[in-house]
C-alpha cells in the first residue's frame, strides 16, 4: 500500500464516504488548544484539518515504505518522509499524535509506539485508528483498511500498556459494508447509525485515545544507596629472607 493508492482512494466517492464517517467520530477527539503542536503519522492528511487551529503547528509524517505526497497542496509543504521508529523530532515536542493508516503497516508496532511516546509531551494525546480484526473491512480489498495487520481491542490495549500509554477512551467507526456499489453507499448512513448502537464489536476500525504517562521517583521517599568505598593502604615492602644452606657452605 503506497501513498498513490491512498490518494486515489480518498479522491473517489467511496473514499469520501469513508472520510466523512471517520471524521464524524474523530471530531470528538479533536482538541484545538492555542498553540498546540499536532503530528499526523501514516496517511493522515484527510483528517488533520480537524485538529488545526489558526495558531497551531501541524506536521504530516508518512512512512518510508509508502512514500510521501505534498501537504497541504496550496501552501508551503509540511509533509515529510520518515522512518516511523526514528522520527526527526526532539523529545517531548508534540501535543497530539494522530496515527491512521500507520500502525498496521509497521514492521515493529511496539517500537513505533515507543517512538511516538518519545516525541509526545507529558500527558500528550495519541489518537490511534486501526483496522478491527473482527470486522469485515480487514478482510476486504476494497479499502486500504484491508491491507496490513489488523488488531483486536485487547492487542491494542496490550501494546499501549507496554509503550507506557494509558487508554482514556475507545470508539469505533465504519459500521457499513465495505462495498463500492451504489446501493451500499446509499445505505451507509443508516447502517452506520444502527451498527454504532447494536454491533460496535464488528466495526471496520477501532479508535482509541491514549495519554502519555511519565513516572518519576520522589527523592523524599527513596533513600539513596551508598556502596562501601575501599581506601588503598600501602604496606611496607617485605624484608628479604636470608638464604641458608643446610650443607654449611
Amino acid at each position: 500500500m503506497d501513498v498513490v493508492t491512498f490518494r486515489e482512494f480518498y479522491g473517489q466517492a467511496f473514499g469520501q464516504r469513508v472520510a466523512h464517517s471517520l471524521s464524524a467520530r474523530l471530531t470528538h477527539f479533536a482538541t484545538q488548544r492555542p498553540g498546540q503542536r499536532v503530528m499526523g503519522l501514516g496517511f493522515a492528511p484527510p483528517y488533520l484539518p480537524l485538529f488545526e487551529s489558526p495558531d497551531s503547528s501541524t506536521l504530516a509524517f508518512m512512512q518510508a515504505r509508502q512514500g510521501v505526497t505534498r501537504w497541504p497542496v496550496d501552501k508551503p509543504t509540511r509533509a515529510a518522509l520518515v522512518d516511523e521508529c526514528e522520527l526527526p523530532l526532539l523529545e517531548s515536542v508534540m501535543d497530539v499524535a494522530l496515527v491512521i493508516h500507520g500502525l498496521e503497516f509497521a514492521e515493529t508496532p511496539l517500537d513505533m509506539l515507543h517512538e511516538i511516546w518519545r516525541v509526545l509531551s507529558p500527558q500528550g494525546k495519541l489518537i490511534l485508528v486501526v483496522p478491527n480484526r473482527r470486522g469485515l473491512w480487514s478482510a476486504s480489498d476494497a479499502t486500504p483498511f484491508g491491507d496490513g495487520q489488523p488488531f483486536s481491542r485487547s492487542q491494542i490495549a496490550g501494546l499501549l500498556k507496554q509503550a507506557r500509554f494509558t487508554v482514556t477512551r475507545w470508539d469505533s467507526s465504519l459500521h457499513f459494508l465495505p462495498s463500492r456499489h451504489r446501493w451500499a453507499m446509499a445505505a451507509a448512513p443508516a447502517l452506520e447509525a444502527i451498527g454504532r448502537r447494536m454491533a460496535t464489536a464488528l466495526s471496520g476500525v477501532i479508535i482509541v485515545e491514549a495519554e502519555k504517562q511519565v513516572y518519576a521517583f520522589t527523592s523524599g521517599k527513596r533513600a539513596r544507596r551508598f556502596s562501601h568505598r575501599f581506601r588503598p593502604v600501602l604496606l611496607p615492602s617485605p624484608q628479604p629472607v636470608p638464604f641458608t644452606d643446610d650443607s654449611g657452605l
